[in-house]
């Protein structure tokens, strides 16, 4: 995820998360990436919900996606293998080995990290066979440190290091005295060949000191087991501490390739339903450009499960984009397919558009339209301009900002002078705003104002009154054709109870 540092998947849920979550429909995006893996939806939800600022971890971030999906069953084979490590855990595979004993612990231990060795071997031998068709250098560099960390002959010899600590007969220990002529640095001494026949060979020079413990002198066994539990403690932690250091770079590995596996899942769902995905180009923040062409709502596509509508745009060097126009006409599901995309390309992964080339923006906000406060601490106009207040206080030159039928809790005059000052702030201070308004007179004396930075769209209309979807430039209109859905409701109804009348009549009656 990161070329320098690793990834990580806890987020604070702030209030402008909170709203990106709300107003672009975030949870529709998340299970579609996340299908019925409980881990997923944590490293996934923190992805897209802290969208980067730098280009080059962005075109890093792309390059590691492309090698996933050209090799998707490699990488989810290594997916598979770290989620094998962590549920072995989860099943308690060693539940038979006591906590509590340094005899246990070390049997516990030593099973552990035999165990892990053994999925290390697999990892490096997937990376071997698969380390030459990947070009990413995010996978370069992966697969290059596990060839130089994990040298087979290594994971050999530790595997039989394992093997010598399969303790079932004598043991030796060495002690040194310490202060008051205590034992001090108890360890276990590695054994050469059989270990009853090593001791007798480390003994043969010197004198032997045999203690025998006779039936009875319970307090001589137990001083003789402490001296014991003391040389094994040692090797008990250091195994312990090896496993734990295994177990940890497998669930960073998982945590890492979270993110892409939930893209690969996101794929699978959108080419099933023959939705075109592309890899944006992303620019730096002061190349002020926004050019789409096809781009949609991929939340409404995962909810209908086919294409729907998408929209052409060439933006260059502008920073406002207001879109008026018929009611029920697509315009926010335009400005949601803003939002999706902006955070999609920022966190490294593709779009759903046929191309897409945009500026890289210092953060994401969205001010939609919220339903009555059902408390009453607060009218609709106090609700929004308090979330106005504590937005504008995050606000910076490069943000992207989606307004969704702001402002629109009063009448229309007031709400267009709001609307006027707080647009013509926001766009005066370097932050690109996309506006979906109903609020005419605000729209007219923008476009009397002839900023050449402002762009105006309109939600198509038929002649006959009919929706396209698609969103086009021209002046706005002083209507929403409210009488079109009026028709197109009641009109059916009258339809609906003419038929009803017309089968109620008897034949020769």
């Amino acid at each position: 995820m990161h070329r320098d540092r690793s990834f990580d998947p806890e987020i604070e849920m702030t209030a402008e998360r909170r709203a990106l979550m709300q107003d672009l429909s975030l949870d529709t995006l998340f299970q579609a990436m996340t299908t019925d893996e409980d881990f997923l939806p944590k490293p996934v939800r923190a992805a897209v919900l802290s969208p980067t600022e730098d280009l080059d971890t962005i075109l890093y971030r792309q390059a590691v996606l492309r090698d996933c999906l050209s090799h998707e069953a490699v990488v989810r084979d290594l997916y598979r293998l770290t989620v094998e490590v962590v549920e072995l855990e989860k099943r308690g595979y060693w539940w038979g080995f006591s906590e509590t004993h340094p005899g246990g612990l070390l049997a516990r231990a030593r099973e552990e990290l035999k165990m892990l060795i053994g999925m290390l071997a697999r990892l490096k031998s997937m990376a071997e066979k698969s380390r030459h068709i990947f070009e990413s250098e995010g996978f370069a560099v992966f697969f290059r440190t596990l060839a130089s960390e994990l040298p087979g002959e290594q994971l050999v010899k530790a595997s039989h290091r394992l093997d010598e600590l399969l303790l079932d007969g004598a043991i030796a220990i060495t002690a040194q005295l310490g202060e008051g002529n205590k034992g001090a640095n108890y360890g276990l001494v590695r054994p050469r060949g059989r270990l009853l026949d090593w001791t007798r060979w480390r003994l043969r020079s010197g004198k032997k000191y045999t203690l025998r413990v006779e039936p009875g002198e319970e307090g001589l066994s137990q001083a003789l087991s402490e001296l014991k539990d003391r040389g094994l403690d040692r090797v008990a932690n250091a195994l312990g501490q090896a496993a734990d250091q295994i177990r940890a770079f497998f669930q960073m590995l998982r945590t890492e390739l979270a993110f892409y596996i939930g893209c690969l899942n996101l794929r699978e769902r959108l080419v099933q339903a023959g939705i075109s995905l592309c890899f944006p180009v992303p620019l730096p923040g002061d190349d002020r450009r926004h050019v789409f062409k096809g781009l949609y709502d991929v939340c409404l596509a995962l909810e209908l499960g086919q294409a729907v509508v998408g929209n052409d745009l060439s933006l260059s060097g502008k920073d406002l984009v207001v879109i008026t126009g018929a009611n029920e006409g697509g315009k926010s599901t335009f400005l949601r397919s803003i939002g999706l995309a902006q955070l999609m390309m920022q966190c490294g992964m593709f779009v759903a558009a046929q191309s897409l080339t945009a500026e890289v923006c210092t953060g994401l906000f969205t001010h939609y339209r919220r339903e009555e406060d059902t408390r009453m601490k607060s009218g609709k106009l106090d609700e929004e301009l308090q979330r106005m207040s504590a937005m504008v206080d995050r606000l910076k030159p490069g943000c992207l900002v989606l307004l969704n039928e702001s402002f629109a809790a009063t009448n229309e005059l007031e709400g267009s002078a709001i609307a006027m000052q707080i647009v013509s702030a926001l766009v005066e201070r370097g932050i690109k705003v996309f506006f979906v308004t109903h609020l005419s007179e605000f729209a007219r004396q923008y476009l009397q104002k002839g900023e050449a930075g402002a762009m105006f769209l309109r939600a198509e209309r038929q002649a006959d009154g009919t929706r396209s979807f698609r969103m086009v430039e021209g002046e706005p209109l002083e209507t929403g054709f409210a009488r079109d859905l009026f028709n197109q409701i009641f009109g059916s109804l009258k339809k609906s109870a003419a038929q009803v009348d017309e089968d109620r009549v008897v034949p020769g009656a």
